[in-house]
């Protein structure tokens, strides 16, 4: 008799560890994604411009490993988390300034009924909820904005921050965020907050967002952007004239649409750099975003695309740039997939300089961040790419 009590108990604790278990999820995650590059001009340090070729990494995504799960704890209330490092595969060193989590590291809570909370560091809004609607979506950083001076390419990261995600709605979605500067007696400084809507009805999608982040007074230079809550996306020479700038502010609308084959969708931007008595330069920076792509499914297997950004400076100096991208993707198998692309840019006007100076705007495909030293710039890509 006690045998069989015993063997009874043993089997409900299984049972109940197995139910846990059955509750509770961990899932490690990945992509790497490496090519060779073409570059026609780049800028040497001695002010001199030639050819390059060599690895660029992370073209259509981001190279990363993650771990991601969720525990039910009753009530469809669940506990979140996601860990997500950025490396470069190239070299083997972390990206997203040197962080061992860089891209994402967050926990919360969600459910169905009432939406998601989570503290950490996260994604904006307007990645969110924007991005997914664009080319980058697809193309990755061939088809970004030049300079990425509106976040198009995944730039800003927040910092110390909370964010709410509503549950859908009749097809609408809702989400914002507040990033933490965690300055003591200065917490109104070196914050950053923003907003989305969305609405995906089928072959429709519509988005809106806005993102606003700022420099505290302290600690500020002219090269390099400080906000303790978000990172920088004034790392190229399209808008490293701007990382002195008090404030950005990022408002971003995007639509697509897919019918049969084909997927056209277009954006627009409008980022706005403001300065202050820190700043090196003296009057607001605006640059207009319009972008425009169509893809064409050729087979099951093959994707083909096409891309235009026009990206105008207006206020502080007038650089305009025009930005053709093309490209091509094979999936081998569902978690592989080889790729080709090749962008041409042509710039004209004035650009800030870092030291405030003006000088002729440089030609910087997308957000690569390589200056030609001249006023155009073409690209040739090849890579693969994997998902595990």
């Amino acid at each position: 008799m006690k045998k069989t009590q015993v063997a009874m108990v043993s089997l409900a604790l299984l049972g109940a560890a197995g139910a846990a278990n059955a509750q509770s999820s961990v899932t490690l995650y990945g992509v790497l994604d490496a090519g060779l590059t073409y570059v026609s001009h780049v800028q040497n340090a001695d002010g001199t411009s030639g050819h390059l070729f060599g690895m660029q990494n992370g073209n259509l995504s981001g190279n990363r490993w993650g771990m991601k799960g969720q525990e039910d704890l009753g009530g469809g209330l669940k506990a979140i988390f996601q860990l997500e490092n950025g490396f470069d595969p190239g070299t083997g060193r972390l990206n997203q300034g040197g962080r061992e989590f860089g891209r994402q590291a967050y926990v919360g809570v969600t459910s169905n009924q009432f939406g998601t909370v989570t503290l950490g560091r996260q994604y904006d809004p307007s990645v969110d909820m924007v991005q997914g609607l664009t080319a980058d979506n697809y193309w990755g950083s061939a088809f970004a904005t030049p300079g990425d001076v509106d976040n198009y390419d995944n730039s800003i990261r927040v910092s110390n921050a909370v964010k709410y995600v509503s549950p859908v709605f009749g097809g609408f979605q809702f989400e914002g965020i507040y990033g933490f500067s965690n300055l003591a007696g200065a917490t109104g400084q070196g914050k950053t907050w923003g907003g989305a809507v969305s609405y995906n009805n089928g072959p429709l999608g519509l988005a809106a967002s806005y993102l606003y982040t700022d420099n505290p007074s302290a600690g500020r230079t002219a090269t390099t952007w400080n906000s303790p809550s978000s990172d920088t996306n004034t790392y190229t020479v399209i808008n490293n004239g701007y990382a002195s700038a008090h404030s950005i502010g990022i408002a971003r609308g995007a639509g697509q649409y897919a019918f049969g084959p084909f997927t056209v969708g277009a954006s627009y931007s409008f980022a706005q750099y403001k300065p202050d008595g820190f700043s090196t330069f003296a009057s607001q920076e605006k640059f207009h975003v319009a972008n425009g792509y169509v893809n064409f499914q050729l087979t099951p297997a093959a994707l083909l695309g096409l891309g235009y950004t026009y990206t105008h400076g207006q206020g502080d100096t007038n650089a305009t740039y025009h930005q053709v991208s093309i490209g091509a993707d094979y999936a081998l198998s569902k978690r592989t997939d080889v790729y080709a692309q090749g962008v041409y840019q042509h710039a004209s006007g004035q650009q800030r300089q870092t030291d405030g100076s003006s000088a002729s705007a440089q030609a910087s495909i997308a957000d690569f961040g390589y200056a030609a030293g001249r006023n155009h710039q073409e690209m040739a890509l090849i890579g693969v790419r994997h998902k595990f």
